[in-house]
């Protein structure tokens, strides 16, 4: 172990700081490009990798002496073999729980994380701090040890921008140069919120302008920090304000004459609570009048171009691209020859939505070293070209979907790191009886780092939205183009409310060039619906009608196939299996109070319900250790309660009643759900990323928005795990579930037991998640129930599943009809799918078209009786 560090550490060095080395190899370049080449067989060796590397490299680089090249390669390859796990901070699932960071606020999320002058720089941020907070600025070593800067002032910063002719990295209010020197730009002098660096129109060698999240711009001397106000932060009184509509800024950049400006929020109590008021706004100011011109009245977060983090390096004709999102679906716009041209993707989640904003952090387009730019947008990886242009828009599709909150990212030692929003002490407006008054963490975060192959091996794709919902169109006006590139089941909902015949043009942009041609016309009764599949291949489409629609709506659901089998990674090996009697469980919370460690009210199974073991700690070395606490103890029994009562189960299906009354329903998975455990209530409801909800409902995970998000009626399924899941959380950054079998494994590295082996947590990512099985289940809204006529039965959740069939019943003596109506938007736009005549005494199988998919369905007989509509998803 101890020999193979110092050579490794030397590479790495060598690598990381060649620019102070090359004097020593004649040629500058070959010493660069010999450190890299050794860089990545080090790393590996440093993570236990035991292959033979290196003499690929040597036959590379003939001018390098060979004896020096030879001697560090050999040093290496002894060392590596007959040894073990590399001298590293311990990790989970790329989670290194020493990396955590933690603040005083309300929320500790991860504003920027940048590769600079061989360290990794990061960034967190309060969630209101315009003029300083307890977070801090840290600078990582390739070893991933944390150093705080002693000159951190904190704030809510989210700008990053690496200004090259003075070799500086402006991140948050701080300036790094090439010698790791940190500068600071007091608060006092440039008040806000930081959330964007941009390059300067007219003096960018010298200059660079710093927008805040209210309206606040500067331009920032990057040889002296002088700051020059050009508009006013609306924490202030008296200035010159830009005046915007919307708030809560989020993306700026510069080019093609002039600065764009993004915000994505909207004030007032109504935002609060509806996503789909009017909200955001993206702006452009030519840098020299006292007033900007509103480009379109959207929700927008990311602005750049393909110079990204440095700025475009032909600013005059580079395009700028930008993301945002209405309640129909996600908006890219990009700036190309002085033109703004929209187009329409769909969104994979609906925790993002919201009109006042909060729920998006920093979406980010971002070099990861690839062929394409990397995008996060709406709970998805997005491949980006980075040619991307009005009339080049080929390339842009999904990789994955995810449920980490990612407020930046780069690439950095050969793998992906995601700065997250993992556990905030506040919970905003996230907030629902089903959770119970759990006591607040303190806030904290942490990064992720994946190894690139695994981006598109995450959540299988989908992807939801629409061109039109319910709105009047005139005749032969096309719509934004949609996006339908890479998904491999592709469906389209047409429906309208007007009183004649409608036809729907659909046209298609086979190729992303802007050439679009007319594919098919779809003619609609009087008040008509009709699901399309869409098998042509295209990049994007749009539709227009040939005559005025009346309250149209246009709704596309896509998605990947969903690969994954029912069986459970080897990593959850040990969790408890559904009844399982001989377990261990727990109520968990991070703690408060700066004590940093995560609290354990250990539980076990007994014919007799659950018993108490005792108290436990884990701390960030990940060792968990009982602690004789009682005050601690009786706290994490009492402020972690699991609410009971929060899901009711019948024949049918599972009932889960929100907030404001409404009743949902859900599949149901292992029937010995169906009573209590021996551990006692199982956790349900719980926020396990910033304002996002882990929901777990009969043996599945489910994804579950905000309210004012959408709410139960975005709730979208992750996994199905049948496991006896008791509690789960999320600490520094990892997320926890308690629910052990006795007999688990002892070599499964995700399990950690405590020192007196009385109590075992299981711990990894949070989109470990994806990898417990593909969701199913089976259900539905009647079982020989007895319903009425016209009456629809209470919403079956339908979107996210694979396969679906649906069996229908009923026992009167005459011929029923029952119609099966879906919910196109999650929004309660229902219509009508299929009318089923079931002959007395005979039941109906359908099995739905691989593509199809809807958010919810219900049924409705046209005769009172006892009716079944039962549901096999697989």
């Amino acid at each position: 172990m101890k020999t193979i560090q110092p050579a490794c550490r030397f590479v790495t060095t060598l690598a990381a700081n060649r620019r102070s080395v090359t004097p020593t190899f004649q040629s500058a370049r070959l010493a660069e490009h010999f450190a890299d080449s050794l860089q990545r067989p080090a790393r590996a060796l440093l993570h236990g990798a035991r292959e033979p590397v290196g003499e690929p490299a040597l036959r590379a680089f003939p001018a390098i002496p060979r004896l020096v090249a030879r001697g560090i390669l050999t040093l290496l390859l002894a060392a590596a073999w007959g040894t073990t796990a590399a001298d590293l901070p311990r990790q989970l699932s790329g989670i290194y729980p020493s990396l955590a960071m933690f603040n005083n606020e309300g929320e500790c999320g991860t504003g920027a994380v940048v590769p600079w002058a061989d360290r990794l720089w990061v960034v967190t941020y309060a969630p209101h701090a315009p003029r300083g907070s307890s977070d801090k600025l840290y600078e990582i070593t390739p070893d991933l040890r944390p150093i705080i800067r002693p000159e951190s002032i904190g704030g809510t910063p989210a700008n990053r921008m690496i200004h090259g002719e003075s070799q500086q990295l402006f991140i948050g209010p701080y300036a790094i140069d090439a010698r790791r020197n940190v500068r600071v730009i007091p608060f006092e002098q440039m008040p806000g919120r930081p959330t964007g660096n941009a390059r300067h129109l007219f003096d960018p060698a010298n200059k660079l302008y710093v927008a805040t999240m209210e309206e606040g711009i500067y331009e920032l001397d990057v040889h002296t920090l002088a700051v020059t106000e050009r508009f006013t932060d609306t924490h202030q009184t008296n200035g010159t304000f830009a005046s915007l509509p919307g708030y809560h800024g989020k993306g700026f950049y510069s080019g093609q004459g002039r600065v764009v400006y993004a915000n994505n929020g909207e004030y007032g109590a109504e935002a609060q609570r509806r996503p789909d008021v009017p909200s955001g706004c993206l702006a452009e100011w030519d840098g020299k009048t006292s007033s900007w011109t509103v480009v379109r009245r959207n929700q927008f977060t990311e602005v750049t171009g393909p110079g990204g983090i440095f700025g475009n390096a032909r600013p005059a004709r580079d395009p700028i691209w930008t993301i945002g999102w209405d309640h129909r679906s996600l908006l890219l716009m990009v700036l190309d020859n002085g033109r703004w041209q929209v187009f329409r993707l769909p969104k994979s989640s609906h925790s993002y939505d919201g009109a006042h904003g909060w729920n998006t952090e920093w979406p980010r387009i971002r070099e990861i070293g690839e062929r394409e730019l990397l995008m996060t947008m709406h709970g998805a990886f997005w491949r980006f070209p980075k040619t991307f242009s009005a009339g080049n828009s080929a390339g842009l599709s999904a990789r994955s979907n995810y449920l980490k909150v990612i407020g930046d990212f780069c690439r950095w030692q050969d793998r992906l790191v995601f700065g997250c929003d993992d556990t905030a002490r506040n919970e905003f407006l996230n907030k629902r009886k089903a959770k119970g008054e759990i006591a607040p963490p303190q806030s904290q975060s942490n990064l992720w780092f994946v190894e690139p192959d695994q981006l598109d091996k995450l959540g299988p794709v989908i992807g939801r939205g629409g061109v039109w919902v319910r709105e009047n169109v005139p005749a032969n006006t096309p719509s934004d183009p949609f996006l339908v590139n890479g998904f491999d089941r592709r469906g389209l909902h047409l429906a309208h409310e007007g009183e004649t015949a409608a036809t729907i043009v659909i046209e298609a942009d086979e190729k992303g060039n802007g050439v679009w041609r007319k594919w098919r016309a779809i003619s609609l009764p009087p008040r008509g619906y009709e699901w399309i599949e869409l098998r042509d291949k295209a990049c994007w489409l749009r539709l227009r009608g040939t005559q005025s629609l009346h309250h149209v709506t246009a709704w596309f659901q896509l998605a990947n196939r969903d690969r994954r089998t029912i069986r459970a990674d080897e990593m959850f090996g040990g969790l408890a299996q559904a009844g399982e009697p001989s377990m261990s469980g727990g109520l968990v919370r991070a703690r408060g109070e700066n004590k940093r460690t995560l609290a354990v009210a250990a539980m076990a199974a007994s014919p007799n319900g659950p018993r108490d073991v005792g108290y436990y700690e884990l701390d960030g070395d990940l060792r968990l250790r009982r602690v004789e606490d009682e005050g601690a103890y009786e706290f994490a029994r009492n402020r972690t309660r699991i609410p009971t009562g929060v899901l009711m189960i019948d024949e049918a299906s599972v009932i889960f009643t929100d907030d404001n009354g409404r009743r949902w329903r859900l599949p149901k998975g292992d029937s010995r759900f169906d009573r209590e455990s021996d551990i006692g209530p199982c956790r349900v409801d719980r926020e396990v990323a910033t304002e996002r909800d882990l929901f777990n409902a009969h043996g599945t995970f489910f994804e579950l928005p905000a309210e004012n998000a959408g709410g139960f009626a975005k709730i979208r399924p992750v996994a199905t795990h049948n496991r006896q899941i008791h509690d789960y959380c999320s600490y520094r950054g990892l997320f926890i579930m308690t629910g052990v079998a006795n007999d688990a494994p002892r070599n499964n590295p995700h399990l950690i037991r405590a020192d007196d082996g009385k109590a075992v947590l299981w711990a990894g990512a949070i989109d470990d998640v994806w990898k417990l099985g593909k969701p199913r289940g089976a259900g539905g809204p009647w079982f020989k129930t007895a319903v009425t006529a016209g009456q629809p039965s209470d919403p079956y959740l339908m979107t996210a599943y694979d396969r679906k069939s649906l069996t229908l019943s009923h026992d009167a003596q005459e011929p029923v009809t029952i119609s099966i109506q879906v919910d196109l938007t999650g929004d309660g736009l229902w219509v009508t799918y299929r009318d089923f005549e079931l002959a007395p005494g005979k039941s109906v199988k359908h099995t739905f078209p691989e593509a199809f998919a809807a958010y919810w369905l219900r049924t409705v007989s046209s005769k009172d009786c006892q009716a079944t509509a039962q549901l096999v998803y697989e």
